[in-house]
């Protein structure tokens, strides 16, 4: 049965901390990213970009308030593929030549999540899964460790942790105790086979993090958590837990649940 076009393809949400959650709301919630629209007093962010079948623009006005700077947590498809929407353009170095020449193969758009069963309506009239591709979004500012994002009122610190992918960040603001992970922690098994994974390096990553003051965390994936829940999930994660496997099955498992 054919699909239907959808109306409206983004909802938000607001969470508090003048953030809201930006969500694809006709993609699967296994694999939708969550996009994060953090308000500052004279400059926003937009964090992680989602998969950039619609103009984000276009369907949600307060992007449009106040001059905008995108920040890329890491080039995996799902998160930078609506990256090329924004002139403000912000990553890690260790992944600037993915996302300025993107592949299927180096954005992981070729891992198994990509299919039919990914989209409960289309973006447009025609849409194939098929010819979806990763626009090409050069950078045009670096972000590692230690830098800062000043909004005018507040201000996120960079960390770099890598280990699901090599560029990975997360921005945290002490004032709140906010943190916003990317994939380096979320709410569900993490993933660590990529092709530029690494399992050793990821676990260095995530014992960092339980060295923050932490309130809440705003992940890349699923719902927003709290420390003593983040601290549960790194534990079984070194513990040999937590773990995603790999994709195509992992896939497979979640469309048979799905029904």
């Amino acid at each position: 049965m054919q699909k239907p076009v959808a109306k409206v393809w983004y909802e938000s949400e607001t969470v508090g901390d003048g953030i809201t959650l930006i969500r694809e709301r006709h993609v699967a919630p296994w694999l939708r990213c969550n996009i994060w629209h953090v308000r500052g007093r004279d400059r926003d962010l937009i964090v992680d970009t989602g998969l950039g079948l619609r103009p984000i623009t276009a369907e949600i006005a307060a992007l449009t308030e106040r001059p905008l700077t995108a920040i890329v947590t890491h080039t995996h498809f799902d998160h930078a593929g609506g990256l090329h929407q924004f002139e403000t353009r912000c990553g890690h170095p260790a992944e600037a030549t993915i996302i300025a020449d993107p592949t299927h193969a180096n954005t992981v758009a070729d891992t198994g999540y990509l299919r039919g069963e990914t989209f409960v309506a289309l973006p447009w009239e025609g849409f194939d899964v098929s010819d979806y591709a990763v626009k090409p979004a050069p950078l045009t500012g670096l972000l590692d460790e230690g830098d800062v994002i000043d909004l005018g009122d507040r201000v996120f610190q960079v960390l770099h942790l890598p280990g699901h992918s090599p560029g990975s960040i997360a921005l945290y603001e002490a004032a709140t105790g906010v943190l916003l992970s990317g994939d380096v922690i979320y709410d569900g098994a993490l993933l660590d086979t990529l092709y530029h994974s690494d399992a050793e390096v990821y676990a260095q990553s995530l014992r960092r993090l339980q060295e923050l003051d932490l309130r809440v965390v705003h992940a890349g994936h699923f719902g927003s958590f709290g420390p003593d829940r983040m601290r549960e999930m790194i534990a079984a994660y070194l513990a040999g837990g937590q773990r995603l496997g790999e994709s195509h099955d992992w896939v497979a498992q979640q469309i048979i649940q799905d029904g």
